[in-house]
């Protein structure tokens, strides 16, 4: 069956059912608390989670995936397929049709043309734009008139849908945006602070790395949403606070991501105040491995760039060797139970993508020893650290601050350092590790670390636009304002060759070939991304809260506009 097919068949998805309320604003006050705060309110100058998913009760696209990975319309009228002719024949062009009367929350009219300018800021010179995978094959854009946009692909793709669909990809109000391109786009702290959107809430102050105040959007498209009149959006603490306050005290209505131990949660339960909700999807916590040197020693313009070649981790031996030590078992039983996986895969689902390789799923401490030896990594010295050419293999690990990740890192150290590597752990604020902020220097993008774990996952089912991440030139660095999705600074040219195949490859079975063989590429082959957990995502509402559907293929607030107060 080829995604083609797919097409041909497919029909747009019916919108979502209306919530139990019937007026904007009649259900009061809610309150949403995510552990990690959120740094900026546009997603385009932040890979983090908690930015991306904050942003979008503001900001939408024009289509989202429902909480099966279906796609459904948001501000278009409909999903384009061959069927109903909003796809070509040949696969080249995608035709949207904007719904008619949508208005931004500044009351001024939605149209193409803020479709259009959403793809020029995001490639605009100048600009590494965190989501820039997402237009990766588009030739062009243009509007023939305001309520069409017409997407022009570089070469066919079976999956036309990666361009302002999910919560990665919404579009940005031009007048608001259009003087922030290319090098301007971090100077423009009012728009990135509060952005104009469509969404069901708008911005009345933002406090980064702390809290967000919202409000109804006046001129959200249907007239009897949001049931809320105003949102309190908290961040910051950790996930057990973030838990006891739903499950227990009954402070919040809503905590995102409680990354805890699987008992801990067990117990926080029975306060009697709410209730979990867990569903698998492609979150993956993993390590990822430093290609570059990130001494502090060396100029700003050369540290962690591909100039400065890592002095031990740029050799696949070594790489190999310290996931071969780690007992994967061992932390999803410390980390997350059931709500856990041991995986070997950056993209564990769906299965047709996923990889049946479990290599790494056996722990091998005196294979890994070997490894080492053999290239060449002894101790000469006899102080239990391992040695080559004057150069120690000591190991800076970071992480964000998180109870299951700290519980993690000392696991690992613990197994490194039995084959003979010194490790220091640090920790950083989410905040300030996701954030993105270009004068940090403890974002995971910087990555001024040898190795960092953290989690993150794409929207929708098709994994195209997230491994296109590793594509080379496509690296956080100086002059694009440490905003590229190459974390690792990984380049192949096999690689990029392969992602150009799959982005014209149309058939479903192919296509699956063609993502298994990049994903083993970066864990099986070179070792630059070591999984550890095919994480369940597990969040937390209250008894009083209604309309909470858990998405993992989407932005986990993607129907904030249906939630509504049960009456006790």
């Amino acid at each position: 069956m080829s995604l083609r097919s797919v097409l041909l068949g497919a029909a747009a998805l019916s919108a979502i059912a209306p919530a139990a309320f019937a007026e904007r604003g009649s259900d009061g006050h809610v309150n949403i608390i995510y552990w990690q705060a959120p740094s900026v309110l546009n997603p385009y100058m932040s890979g983090g989670t908690k930015d991306i998913e904050s942003a979008s009760m503001i900001l939408e696209p024009l289509g989202r995936f429902d909480q099966d990975g279906n796609m459904v319309p948001f501000l278009a009228t409909e999903i384009p397929t061959v069927d109903n002719g909003g796809v070509s024949e040949d696969l080249t062009v995608i035709t949207w049709k904007l719904k008619d009367g949508l208005k931004w929350s500044d009351g001024t009219p939605f149209t193409s043309a803020d479709v259009a300018f959403t793809y020029d800021y995001c490639t605009a010179e100048g600009f590494g734009c965190a989501q820039g995978a997402k237009f990766d094959s588009v030739e062009s854009i243009e509007t023939p008139d305001d309520l069409t946009v017409v997407v022009t692909f570089k070469t066919p793709q079976p999956n036309p849908y990666l361009p302002f669909m999910g919560n990665q990809s919404p579009i940005l109000q031009k007048a608001q945006f259009e003087n922030c391109l290319g090098e301007a786009a971090s100077t423009c702290t009012e728009a990135n602070f509060n952005p104009i959107g469509t969404g069901p809430f708008v911005v009345d102050e933002f406090k980064p790395n702390d809290v967000i105040s919202m409000s109804a959007n006046p001129n959200y498209r249907d007239p009897d949403k949001p049931a809320f009149a105003t949102v309190t959006f908290k961040g910051g603490g950790d996930a057990a606070s973030a838990g006891r306050a739903v499950l227990e005290t009954g402070e919040f209505d809503y905590a995102w991501n409680l990354q805890l131990a699987p008992e801990v949660i067990a117990e926080m339960e029975e306060g009697g105040q709410g209730k979990t909700v867990v569903g698998f999807g492609t979150l993956v916590e993993r390590i990822e491995m430093n290609l570059t040197d990130p001494s502090s020693d060396l100029p700003a313009d050369v540290r962690a760039t591909r100039e400065a070649p890592h002095p031990f981790l740029s050799d696949v031996r070594v790489r190999k060797a310290l996931s071969m030590a780690i007992d994967r078992e061992i932390l999803v039983e410390i980390g997350y139970g059931e709500a856990g996986r041991a995986t070997c895969n950056l993209v564990p689902a769906p299965e047709l993508y996923a990889s049946p390789n479990t290599d790494c799923l056996t722990q091998d401490l005196e294979g890994a020893k070997a490894l080492l030896d053999e290239a060449g990594w002894v101790d000469t010295n006899g102080n239990g650290i391992r040695d080559k050419d004057g150069v120690e293999m000591e190991i800076l690990f970071q992480t964000s601050t998180n109870a299951v990740r700290q519980n993690f890192q000392d696991a690992i150290k613990a197994w490194w350092e039995m084959i003979g590597v010194s490790v220091e752990l640090r920790n950083v604020s989410g905040s300030v590790f996701f954030g993105g902020d270009a004068g940090s220097p403890d974002t995971f993008q910087k990555f001024y670390a040898d190795t960092e774990m953290y989690a993150n996952n794409f929207d929708g089912t098709d994994p195209q636009a997230y491994l296109a991440q590793y594509r080379c030139d496509n690296e956080p660095q100086p002059d694009n304002q440490w905003q590229g999705e190459n974390i690792n600074r990984y380049c192949d040219p096999e690689y990029d060759a392969l992602l150009d195949e799959l982005a014209k490859t149309g058939d479903l079975e192919k296509r699956g070939e063609i993502a298994i063989k990049l994903n083993e590429m970066l864990t099986k082959e070179s070792y630059t991304i070591v999984p550890l957990v095919d994480r369940g995502r597990v969040s937390a509402h209250s008894n009083t809260l209604g309309g909470v559907v858990l998405n993992t293929w989407d932005s986990e607030l993607w129907n904030v506009a249906d939630w509504y107060r049960i009456e006790e």
